[in-house]
């Protein structure tokens, strides 16, 4: 049996959304994992008072007082706040009474935390973290680093491709990921810096680099994965979770004009909301913390029960497929042929 650690405090709609995920997911998995609750006793426990039918055996409330706020200072508040809910998870997973950890709580904090309190994956400069965009034809394209780490050197963006690319191959089932870097062009000779010089690196490597790809090969499917500092990886994610809200909010004011405007919205709506579907986050609930030893998943502040279940779901799958066992052996090869 799987247990996974889940931050209850700090998101959006804390504890009752986690609760509620937390419920769902177990009750549809029908015993192949624990969820550890982690927060304040009294406010889960107020909250698991009203829910029917509660899976006692397979939820465990465990205590953490302290919360770490949205606007609380990642790296102060991980060393002042060693009671709250996302270092006692944490702690959780270093101890081994927990599998894995998920999060929609403060991002930065998480982040921060798990490289802290887990520690990074010996030959890894730099934990990440990816994110999944739809693809016009279907299936997704893989971006990292969307927001881990604001800016990045060269050494970092190799690395980002190997961890990126077995991502890709064990969750995504590739079997021989293409990898790219983000540039402003598609010839080997655009790109800053940062580019040119990672460029050299990843084609000394065994992964599958195609070279540069531009903003709009995020969509087209023109590779499986792409690389990026974390600065501009973050302004792409938020940019695509405001999408599907800003066609919503257009369609709504279209409807309001006329009765035949509201029919015709709502067919559009309609057709909207299935081809879309891929744009929401709750969807794919959240985003892997890579290169930390333990699994770690980050989810969006305003995480619905719905988004919740989803992270837990891509925990269990990480931790049934090894991924910071797969991630580690890669980097030791890696660092055998320094040696070497």
């Amino acid at each position: 049996m799987i247990t996974i650690a889940l931050d209850t405090m700090g998101a959006d709609f804390s504890p009752h959304n986690e609760v509620a995920g937390a419920i769902e997911v177990v009750k549809e998995s029908k015993g192949r994992f624990k969820v550890l609750l982690v927060g304040k006793k009294e406010s889960l426990n107020a909250e698991i008072k009203y829910q029917q039918d509660f899976p006692t055996e397979s939820i465990e409330v465990v205590d953490a007082q302290e919360v770490i706020e949205m606007g609380d200072e990642p790296v102060h508040a991980i060393r002042e706040k060693r009671n709250s809910s996302i270092v006692v998870g944490l702690q959780a997973v270093k101890q081994k009474q927990a599998d894995a950890f998920v999060s929609a709580g403060n991002t930065g904090a998480v982040m921060s935390g798990g490289t802290l309190e887990l520690g990074r994956i010996f030959g890894v400069s730099r934990p990440m973290i990816g994110s999944q965009f739809p693809r016009s034809a279907g299936g997704f394209t893989l971006v990292f680093d969307v927001g881990a780490t604001v800016d990045a050197k060269p050494h970092w963006l190799k690395e980002y491709g190997i961890m990126g690319s077995i991502y890709a191959k064990n969750i995504f089932g590739i079997t021989n990921p293409t990898v790219a870097l983000l540039s402003v062009g598609e010839e080997k000779s655009k790109g800053n810096e940062l580019v040119l010089e990672a460029a050299k690196l990843l084609e000394a490597t065994d992964i599958n680099f195609i070279g540069n790809v531009e903003g709009r090969d995020i969509l087209n499917g023109k590779c499986d994965v792409i690389l990026c500092d974390g600065y501009t990886g973050n302004v792409i994610l938020k940019f695509a979770e405001s999408v599907l809200p800003s066609l919503r909010t257009r369609i709504k004011k279209y409807s309001e004009k006329s009765f035949v405007h509201k029919i015709k919205a709502g067919i559009t709506a309609s057709v909207l909301r299935s081809s879309l579907k891929d744009f929401d986050y709750q969807e794919y609930g959240g985003v892997p913390l890579l290169g930390v030893n333990g699994v770690v998943i980050i989810g969006h502040g305003s995480s619905t029960p719905r988004a919740i279940r989803t992270m837990l779901l891509r925990a269990e799958e990480m931790v049934k497929k090894d991924m910071v066992a797969t991630i580690a052996k890669a980097f030791e090869k890696v660092q055998e042929k320094i040696i070497n």
